[in-house]
């Protein structure tokens, strides 16, 4: 049997960017400048390194320098993944700052 036809698509990490961006947006997030923020705090960034993503989420919601995480996105489950973690973490903000 040939495994040839199965394999997945290439991941193409500028459709990946746009297609995260538009996530990002949906979940409530304003972009300025490439840093996604709820309310005047800065929640995520991310942009392209090569043929990945680089994401980074703050520790906790701040207005004033936030501690920030940071991961590589190399594939459509990875970004499924961060946007799946990140909306949980919003959740839970929303639970404690508001």
């Amino acid at each position: 049997m040939d495994d040839a036809g199965s394999a997945p698509p290439p991941f193409n990490s500028a459709d990946a960017l746009s297609s995260l961006q538009r996530d990002l947006r949906a979940l409530g997030l304003t972009e300025r400048s490439g840093l996604f923020e709820r309310r005047g705090r800065a929640i995520t960034k991310v942009a392209l390194d090569g043929d990945t993503l680089r994401a980074s989420v703050v520790k906790r919601p701040s207005r004033s320098s936030p501690e920030w995480t940071h991961k590589a996105l190399k594939t459509g489950a990875d970004i499924r993944d961060f946007v799946a973690d990140l909306k949980k973490k919003i959740v839970g903000w929303s639970d404690r700052d508001d």
